[in-house]
């Protein structure tokens, strides 16, 4: 029955969901999020995000927020919260940039109920953040600048659920809610001209979406189990309303911007299509000793779109993720040795993004190594990932990226019968 406890802990978490709603981030440095809904975010935890972006098993006292079909494998009630700082090294044909961001991953709790599971919680989908500057010269030979700037992102708030239909097979699915706000900006001026014009965009978006998972395993003799999984999300569409300004501004000393002249555009609000997303994995293992598994992902993204149709040398293809990872751990119930207990992870992905930029795909690539340290039944789980994503071909940019990611999973045993009535 419920207790007291499980009730004031709900209740914090809530708030801290609500908190983190209210709480909108700037969580990417990456010019490439000018396009279609931004830089799409890694959906899974830390310890899934230090074996590549791995998801093909259920954990009894932690959740996989990749595969719905997870939930029903806890055994007690798991709140988890994780966050990335991300150091990156921007550069093309001339010149070179450094960035910094810190964001929150997710925010989620799983509750078992026997042969049921349920999760909900706050994962951001996506973010829109760069700032791009260039010179030109126009064609009476004046000198000018350009300046475009990007931010806002897009929020999934989901509620889960899974059965347990054998001791091998379980089936999940999420359902989503995404919104957001991202604006995007463009200032062009002359330096002869003391003003300069402003345009600003701005969508309000929003809509539902689902996810359905599948995990199977079996054992393939006493000692090694074989794992799978099947993740599917089918196409959807989201809202977006959309707003534009034009405006002639100044700057004062201080970099303040001085609106002169301004008039709202009417803009026609439009759909945006979430494409539809397949994912297998298969791997093997032994119970609480290793496991090393591939995922492949397929994705339409050819049937994205951008924002505002006034984009050129842009398009999107289809697109795949490669996975592969796994972990070890000594020995899971080691008395004497802490370092026999610790979980290690390692992982390397390869994904096309399906953006196409002047006639060339962007790919992204990265290693991921981590740690997941005991705490009786909760955990941390630290993990670095070194990546690089697009290229300098034909004055692009080429991203080297760290992330330093870190995750809380604390696990305990909310529902209890009373021994006294």
């Amino acid at each position: 029955m419920y207790t007291q406890k499980m009730i004031k802990k709900l209740i914090i978490f809530i708030t801290l969901l609500l908190g983190v709603v209210s709480y909108s981030q700037e969580n990417t440095s990456s010019p490439y999020s000018f396009y279609g809904l931004g830089e799409i975010k890694f959906r899974g935890t830390q310890s899934a995000r230090a074996m590549g972006g791995l998801g093909i098993q259920g954990d009894s006292i932690a959740l996989n927020l990749l595969n719905p079909a997870s939930y029903s494998h806890l055994r007690l009630t798991s709140f988890t919260v994780g966050g990335t700082t991300t150091f990156a090294n921007l550069k093309n044909e001339v010149d070179e940039e450094s960035a910094k961001r810190t964001s929150l991953d997710y925010l989620a709790i799983g509750i078992p109920m026997g042969k049921f599971g349920a999760s909900f919680g706050l994962i951001p989908f996506s973010a829109v953040g760069y700032k791009v500057r260039n010179n030109y010269t126009n064609s009476n030979g004046e000198t000018g600048a350009r300046q475009f700037t990007g931010t806002g992102n897009i929020n999934k708030v989901f509620l889960g659920g899974s059965y347990n239909f054998s001791k091998n097979l379980s089936l999940g699915v999420d359902v989503q809610y995404n919104f957001g706000t991202i604006t995007n900006e463009s200032i062009q001026g002359l330096s002869t001209v003391q003003l300069a014009a402003r345009e600003r965009n701005i969508s309000t978006i929003s809509g539902a979406s689902f996810n359905f998972g599948a995990l199977y395993n079996r054992k393939i003799n006493e000692k090694y189990e074989l794992f799978t999984s099947l993740v599917y999300s089918p196409e959807a569409k989201l809202n977006a309303i959309n707003q534009r300004n034009i405006a002639t501004v100044t700057f004062d000393n201080n970099g303040g911007e001085i609106v002169s002249d301004s008039e709202d555009v009417a803009l026609n609000d439009s759909k945006l299509v979430l494409p539809t997303k397949m994912g297998f994995g298969l791997g093997v293992g032994e119970k609480n000793k290793w496991l090393i598994g591939t995922e492949i992902t397929f994705q339409e993204n050819s049937q994205l779109t951008n924002r505002f149709d006034d984009i050129t040398n842009v398009s999107f293809e289809n697109s795949q993720k490669y996975v592969i990872g796994g972990y070890y751990i000594p020995k899971f119930d080691s008395f004497t040795s802490y370092l026999s207990r610790v979980v290690y992870r390692a992982g390397f992905r390869y994904e096309n993004t399906g953006l196409v930029i002047k006639d060339k795909s962007i790919e992204d690539y990265g290693m991921n190594f981590g740690l997941g340290l005991p705490l009786g039944f909760s955990k941390i789980d630290v993990g670095l990932e070194v990546g690089v994503r697009g290229t300098t071909y034909y004055n692009l940019v080429r991203e080297n990226y760290f992330n330093l990611s870190v995750g809380l999973s604390l696990s305990d045993k909310w529902f209890k019968k009373r021994k006294i009535d």
